[in-house]
Order: structure tokens, then sequence, then C-alpha cells
């Protein structure tokens, strides 16, 4: 009787329904409706999303997504010397932090980004002399829009010019090419724009609208005109090296940017690719309503070796009814001594631009071993003619190296050889500047 006893199986308990439990345990119900809509999901057709508030690209409801934020900084600290000036010029010694900048950047709820980033500054660029911290970028982005890829606000990168919109932090030179920043493409602004990008991602289209020259210290504008900036970029990529991840490729862009400004006074005018100094090449405040410009992009990377040149041309709509041409471009060359290559990103924070440098070995010197980083040698002749209106041209020579430590630390020197002709601010002149960077952000 024992061992029949024994035999008997225990009693099956009835299985408990998945209602019950997510009864018992509201996260197990959530995550029930997840699974559900991700199988109904599944059943659609390809391409089809869920008609539901709040989902992400793949119809999954991402209404309960928060943010996810990564702090960063970026610091620079320059030191620039003039061994030599033509006596009129008035050459400037100096030491300065370029930036320190704090930057949080964040991604959330399926399809948004945003970055927030100050710029903590001993003088403003805008004429302030009092310590000021300027905003840099503050904006949000929707991302996987229809016909377009993203859709940004706020204040960011005017999209015009592939070196403008390189960010600072990838930078060959100490400072952009002197028709570039300051003379003939625009910083950033305050303005939205769209942002699309081929399924193959070797072609790209850009175009925003933005006040114009809102003080990035001030952060407003009160007055009645208020300006306007409209800028549009395509870039085509007709070769790119898959499989090297781009270390083999040719850019080609072209751009447009219009701009009414708000005061109707235009000045073109830039210093010697350096932070501080003498302006070398000046317009003078002209009398003019709007002025348009448009350019082209030629870059190419071949392993070590990488060359990029942009084109611009300005024509300006006086007040007296002239509409003189100015001129402006650029060209440069670097070599990687170590093998590196310069990264490319065919579809970057502001479209296609170039990217940091990732060194083969970082460089550390350790009781046993060292590793050198990666050695980049660089030259750039750049130009800006002002003759249309009488205020001369001026050529500049740029040679140099910069000294990788690691893909966020790096050492950068630059020897700047600018010449002026008769009609500038010093007339006939040459120069001898030397600027050094130490350069590092996480």
């Amino acid at each position: 009787m024992l061992e029949s006893a024994a035999a008997v199986p225990p009693p099956v308990e009835a299985p408990v329904a998945a209602e019950q439990l997510a009864v018992a345990d509201p996260t197990l119900e959530s995550i029930l409706v997840r699974l559900d809509t991700l199988e109904q999901n599944a059943r659609q057709p390809a391409g089809k999303k869920s008609d539901d508030k709040g989902t992400g690209a793949d119809g999954v409801d991402l209404s309960q997504e928060k943010w996810t934020v990564k702090l960063g900084g970026h610091v620079q600290m320059d030191y620039v010397l003039w061994p030599y000036a033509d006596p009129p010029v008035p050459p400037s010694n100096y030491f300065e932090f370029r930036r320190l900048r704090l930057t949080a950047d964040g991604t959330g709820y399926g399809v948004y980004d945003f970055r927030l980033q100050f710029d903590i500054e001993p003088e403003s660029g805008d004429g302030t002399t009092s310590p000021v911290v300027d905003v840099k970028d503050a904006y949000l982005s929707m991302n996987e829009l229809p016909l377009v890829h993203r859709w940004r606000i706020g204040n960011f990168f005017v999209p015009f010019s592939l070196e403008q919109v390189t960010n600072d932090r990838f930078s060959v030179f100490l400072e952009r090419s002197i028709p570039t920043q300051t003379v003939f493409a625009a910083d950033r602004e305050v303005g939205m724009a769209v942002y699309g990008v081929s399924e193959s991602q070797n072609a790209t289209w850009t175009a925003g609208i933005f006040f114009d020259s809102i003080s990035e210290s001030q952060k407003e504008r009160i007055d009645p005109r208020q300006g306007t900036r409209v800028s549009g970029r395509v870039t085509w990529l007709p070769f790119y090296d898959e499989a090297s991840n781009g270390r083999y490729l040719v850019h080609t862009g072209a751009g447009v940017l219009y701009t009414d400004d708000f005061d109707d006074q235009v000045r073109f005018r830039t210093r010697p690719q350096i932070h501080e100094g003498p302006f070398l090449i000046d317009s003078g405040i002209l009398a003019a309503n709007t002025f348009t410009t448009g350019n082209i992009e030629l870059a190419t990377v071949m392993g070590p070796i990488s060359v990029q040149s942009e084109l611009f041309v300005s024509s300006v709509n006086m007040e007296d009814g002239q509409t003189p041409t100015l001129y402006g471009a650029y060209v440069y060359g670097s070599y990687f001594v170590t093998g590196e290559n310069r990264n490319y990103e065919r579809y970057g924070q502001h479209g296609a631009q170039f990217a940091g440098i990732v060194p083969f070995s970082n460089f550390f010197l350790v009781p046993g071993g060292w590793g050198p980083g990666a050695w980049e040698a660089k030259a750039r002749i750049s130009y800006v003619g002002l003759k249309d209106i009488d205020r001369g041209q001026y050529n500049d020579l740029t040679l140099g190296f910069n000294w990788y430590w690691t893909e966020r630390i790096r050492v950068m020197f630059d020897y700047i050889h600018p010449v002026t002709s008769v009609d500038t601010p010093f007339g006939n002149s040459q120069s001898d500047i030397l600027g050094m960077r130490f350069d590092v952000n996480w």
C-alpha cells in the first residue's frame, strides 16, 4: 500500500493566465503589451508603421522612453607669436584658452536628439569685452521623417561649406581658412533646417532658414528688423571604398547662402587665420541690403594623403545699385607619416563632413614600451579678393604638423605667412606667425 501511494503523481496546478499575472505585476503588464505590439508589427507588410501615437520608426510604442544624456567638454590652449611683421602691421603675441566648452548630448523617445553647448569666453566675438558665456549649440532634432531624414530647430551651424560644418575638434589647422567663417560662410545661427540622405548615403541635401547674426552672448534681438539667412547644400560621393570604410573616397558638393542683412550694413573682413590680431583685409561697412554667396566643394582621401578645396563667389546688392562680386578660395593637403587617414562621415551631425583621427597606436611612454601616436604634415594656400570694391586681396600660406596622442588629444603647430596688397588696411605687407595649440576633448 505504501508503494502504490508513492506512485500517485502530485496534483497538477491550473496554468496562470497572462492577464492574471499582469494584474499582479504592473511591470509584467508593460512587457506583455510591448511583446504584443512587436508581434503585431511583425505581421504588418514591410514599410508599414504603427498608427499609435508616440511610436518609433519601427512601430513600437516609445512613449515611455526617457532621455539618455552624455556630458562632454573641450579645452584648447593657444600660444601665438609674431617673429616678423612689416612695420605697418601691429604684431599681437598672445596666449589664450581658445575654447572652454561644456556639452550635453542627448537622445530619447526613439527619434529625438538634442545638444546644448556653452563656451566660457574671456571676451565675446561680437564686441563684449567682459567674460561671457556664449551659446554655441542649443537645438532639438527629430529623425526618421518621411522624405527628409532629419528636422532641426535651435542654434546650430548653417548648412553651407564643408570646412565650416566640420567640427573644430576635427579641423586640420588652428583656424578655418580665411574665406570661410568670418567672410563668406555663416557660423552658428538661430533657425531651423531639414536634412536628407540617399539610401546608399552617397548623396545628401540640406536646407535651412535662420535669423541673421543674432549675438551668441546676448541670445536675443529686440528690433523691428530681424534679418534672414537662407541656405542650401548638396553633396555627392562619386567614389567611396566600402571595403576600407572610406579610406579612399572622392567628395563633391555645392551650396548657396542668401542673406537679407538685418541692419543693411555688410562687412567682409578677416584675421590671418588666428583668433586674435589685426584684420589684414577689410571691406569696411558697405551700405547693402542683401548678398548671395555660392560655393563648390571638392575633397579626396587616398589613404594617408588627403586634399580639400572650396571656391566662394559672393554678389553684393549695394543700395546705390552696384553689384560687386567678391571671391575667396582655399586648397590644402595633409599626409599622415604614420599611415592613418582622415575619417569621413557620409551623414554626420551636420550632413557630409570630416570626423576625428584615430591613431593606429596612441602616444604613451612607460618603462619597457612606447607608442608614437599619429603624425600629420599639412600645407594650405588661401585667398580673399575684394578688388571689385577696391579693398585689395589677401593671400595666405600655412605649413605645419599635428601630433595626435589619442583620438581626443592632440598638439598642433602652424607657421602662417600672410601677404596683402596695396589696397588692404596695412598696404603691401608680409608677416610670419607661429601658432601652437594643445587640444583635448571628452
